[in-house]
């Protein structure tokens, strides 16, 4: 398979918007913890808002893989155009890892979405 330079280029918009939308999801969670915090220190003390608080954290930190996995599928994505430009015959490797990488987001996603409906 021949890649071309707008193969990867093709996933530049499906990207940012994917890191959009985890950064937006990181900022709710952040939010929620920090007034889920406040409250604890205020004397609220119940066993089940820090089960609540231990548990958004572990979501918080999927979303940092989200994103984590998001970034290096970019860069991924433009270090396969820099090859297809220097013509190196690496391109269509780089390009694969990209897309894995891109799955693994994804996938990380799916599974923070299920937890958060737990």
């Amino acid at each position: 398979m021949e890649i071309t330079f707008n193969t990867p280029a093709l996933l530049f918009p499906a990207i940012s918007l994917l890191l959009l939308a985890y950064t937006n999801r990181y900022l709710a969670l952040a939010n929620l913890i920090r007034k889920l915090h406040d409250e604890y220190l205020k004397g609220d003390k119940k066993p089940l808002l820090l089960k609540q608080i231990k548990i958004l954290r572990i979501r918080i930190n999927m979303v940092r893989q989200m994103q984590a996995m998001g970034v290096f599928s970019f860069l991924c994505c433009v270090v396969t155009m820099y090859s297809v430009y220097a013509d190196w015959a690496i391109g269509s490797v780089v390009f694969a890892m990209s897309l894995l990488s891109l799955l693994v987001s994804l996938i990380i996603s799916l599974l923070e979405i299920s937890q958060s409906t737990k």
